[in-house]
Parts: structure tokens; sequence; C-alpha cells
């Protein structure tokens, strides 16, 4: 478990995440994390869930017309 603190940044509050937790989720300074609520809380990633979930149309859709896909490869 990493112990998170939160500090005062202007007029808003900032969280200081470890470095070790950011080698964990490949995110560098400067770069976007998201956090996803779900039922159990949030969770930290540096995939946007917007994409994630376009990929998720794509792939049914390629899976949805493979036959015409394998024809079109040829």
């Amino acid at each position: 478990m990493l112990s998170l603190k939160l500090r005062k940044v202007g007029t808003s509050t900032g969280l200081v995440l470890p470095k070790e937790m950011l080698g964990h989720l490949h995110a560098k300074e400067g770069q976007e994390i998201y956090a996803v609520e779900t039922p159990t809380g949030y969770t930290l990633t540096t995939l946007d869930p917007r994409v994630q979930n376009q990929v998720e149309i794509g792939e049914a859709f390629m899976e949805r017309y493979r036959d015409v896909f394998a024809v079109l490869a040829k």
C-alpha cells in the first residue's frame, strides 16, 4: 500500500504520486492520468476510457464481419 498526500496548489488541491506509482502507470510528469469511477472507488489509468470504448466497438465490428475482412485481406 502506498500513502498519497494531498497538497494545496493555488486555490486547488493536488495529489502527489510517488515515483514507483508513476512507474507502474508508465506515466511521466505532465502526462494526463484518468480517474475512472468504479463500484469500489476510482481506478487511475493513463489510457483514455473514451478511446478504450471505441476500440471495443471496433473489435466487435471486426468480429461480426470477420468473413468479409478475410476476403478483403486476400
